[in-house]
């Protein structure tokens, strides 16, 4: 009863927040002079395009190590495709939020990180030597979380080193998926290298076709729906009232907060501008204001209470959420606190409609 509560009154304190939104941030700017196509081409060229080629080198090493080891099991050939497999997923942080372009057309997040892995059709398939990778049902079969698993789920490195190096079928399919994750992204990288640029670039305008709007809800969407509810909510029960500490994100190998910080930070960097404009930048052109204070300023603000309140969390979150939730629970609150920030007053100044449907019933 206590963790229904708490749903019903993080959906008040939303619902509240929309119906105030006029009141709150000043929306509407029909003066927007904002150079946009700035903004885009900054996102384009010194964000986006950067953090694919970075993670598409580690794509290829990722490949190559699961090459390695299945030609030469031996411990220290998993060892280097363990490590490995951290970078790579580390590394993927940094661009899973930019589901625009060629990555929406290939479900490429989905495909690459969908959790937890279907441990028990994985090992059928694993079986029989046959799968189709490219089939949408095969999402919780492949990518990261199936390679934590085969790499993790066996128990020590001793046991792990048995059973993939001991069975021909179990190293087919580590070459098969880290071939598909590479090949995924090249292709979404080589779009983005590509015509897809200037066709991002180029599209300025204000309308809900326009690229800011387009790319400002993929972003929120991926704040809310795969930082906030994936990697925090569900494992928490946040959102349905009830602990699944198995939902958490790298399950076996234990490195889910270093995942979570590391693409909350990868999402923050972003909004500031690091390397040109951004969102920071628009929101103080535009002089937004939320009850009398700065929503740049707000936004900053929260940002910092999520980063300090994340320092109390288990380095796993699965561990986490096993011997004291109530930090878990914390840590969603302080991500809803954003959400209400981005997704209500952030975007009412943008003047951008949210598209996408939630369906968490917050």
């Amino acid at each position: 009863m206590i963790r229904i509560s708490r749903i019903l009154v993080l959906a008040t304190l939303v619902f509240a927040a929309c119906s105030t939104e006029d009141d709150s941030n000043g929306g509407g700017n029909s003066n927007d002079n904002f150079d946009r196509g700035a903004m885009l081409a900054n996102w384009a060229d010194n964000v986006i395009v950067p953090s694919f080629e970075n993670f598409q080198s580690e794509t290829q090493k990722l490949e190559a190590a699961a090459k390695n080891f299945a030609a030469n099991p031996e411990m220290s050939e998993l060892e280097a495709l363990r490590a490995q497999y951290e970078d790579a997923y580390l590394e993927f942080q940094t661009v899973s939020m930019f589901q625009i372009g060629k990555a929406e057309e290939l479900n490429y997040r989905n495909f690459l990180n969908t959790y937890p892995v279907n441990e028990s059709s994985l090992e059928s398939k694993i079986a029989s030597g046959e799968y189709n990778l490219s089939l949408p049902s095969s999402f919780t079969e492949q990518g990261f979380p199936a390679l934590d698993y085969l790499l993790y789920g066996y128990g020590s490195a001793e046991a792990t080193l048995e059973k993939l190096g001991g069975n021909e079928n179990y190293s087919n399919y580590l070459v098969a998926i880290s071939e598909r994750i590479n090949a995924l992204t090249s292709e979404v990288t080589a779009s983005w290298q590509g015509d897809f640029r200037d066709t991002f670039v180029n599209n300025t305008g204000s309308s809900s076709t326009g690229s800011v709007d387009r790319f400002t809800n993929d972003y929120v969407m991926y704040f809310e729906k795969i930082l906030r509810s994936g990697k925090i909510g569900y494992p928490s029960g946040a959102l349905t009232g009830t602990p699944s500490p198995g939902n958490a994100e790298a399950l076996y190998a234990g490195i889910s907060k270093e995942l979570y910080l590391k693409a909350f930070n990868s999402f923050e960097d972003f909004y500031k501008g690091k390397t040109g404009p951004s969102y920071s930048q628009y929101l103080d052109y535009l002089g937004s204001m939320k009850d009398g204070s700065d929503l740049d300023a707000l936004i900053r603000d929260q940002f910092e209470a999520i980063k300090a309140q994340s320092a109390d969390l288990n380095n796993n979150l699965k561990s986490q959420v096993e011997s004291d939730n109530t930090k878990m629970l914390t840590a969603f609150d302080e991500l809803q606190k954003a959400v209400i920030l981005l997704k209500v007053d952030m975007m009412q100044s943008l003047s951008t409609s949210v598209d996408y449907v939630d369906s968490d019933g917050d």
